[in-house]
């Protein structure tokens, strides 16, 4: 490993640290109470103090973000390659995917809430609706900009419309479709959140909004860095699987 390469993966953390440095200087200069901003350190405390009720609640949070997600990919696959590959559905299909992720998603968990109950499967639901976006467009994206020369030399050498699709058309939008993966992925922890926090009785959310009325700002905090470690772990993830199955598509290597 060069310094270069040890320099470019220690950057994140000497960041990181810095940022923390400055929030607990910060709150000792100015003097800020706990309830107003906990300093790093004491939510760190706090964050050990706490692991078994976080990782509890956390891992409530992560399976109904994941379970999202996954319905996230296959429906966005399915409906990203039918727009793509079809001009028609793309002009009668497209308009309502803007207007429906024009919608704030906030205000759809109460109507969830009726459909199903307080419960996981709002959070699901959420986590569901607010990743599929990006999926449907990135996939559709990719298979709408193969080059029509290319189109033309393949239907000159006898490939038929399907073949085209499958040959040429989803290996080029694998690019797309792991970009909007990586930020799926945190959107779906968002939408699980913000599901939990409007009128969930389980996950990270709830375990905030709690410790919010009852003003231990420290256990808020702790639970936004379980929400950081869990979304930078599951981008992680997809960025480890980009490179795997990409590879082949960049020159360079991947900036993820």
């Amino acid at each position: 490993m060069t310094r270069r390469d040890a320099l470019r993966i220690a950057m994140p953390w000497l960041v990181i640290a810095v940022l923390l440095i400055v929030w607990e200087l910060a709150c000792i200069f100015f003097d800020l109470p706990e309830i107003l901003l906990p300093r790093p350190s004491r939510v760190f405390v706090v964050f050990w103090q706490r692991l078994d009720i976080l990782l509890a609640f956390c891992w409530d949070t992560l399976w109904t973000s994941l379970a999202g997600f996954l319905l996230a990919i296959a429906g966005g696959l399915l409906l990203g390659v039918a727009i793509g590959a079809s001009a028609f559905v793309y002009s009668g299909l497209y308009p309502l995917l803007i207007a429906f992720n024009a919608v704030p998603k906030v205000a759809l968990v109460p109507i969830l809430m009726i459909w199903a109950g307080v419960g996981a499967l709002p959070a699901v639901i959420t986590a569901f609706v607010i990743s599929f976006f990006p999926i449907v467009v990135n996939v559709a994206t990719g298979l709408a900009t193969i080059e029509p020369e290319m189109r033309d030399v393949l239907r000159s050498l006898g490939a038929s419309r399907t073949q085209i699709l499958v040959k040429v058309g989803i290996p080029r939008a694998m690019p797309y479709l792991f970009a909007s993966l990586k930020v799926a992925i945190t959107l779906a922890f968002i939408g699980s959140v913000i599901s939990e926090t409007v009128g969930g009785n389980r996950g990270i959310g709830f375990l905030m909004l709690s410790a919010g009325a009852r003003n231990d700002t420290a256990t808020t905090f702790a639970g936004l860095f379980a929400i950081a470690i869990m979304g930078v772990l599951m981008y992680a993830a997809c960025a480890l699987v980009e490179k795997r199955m990409t590879r082949w598509a960049f020159r360079g290597e991947i900036v993820g």
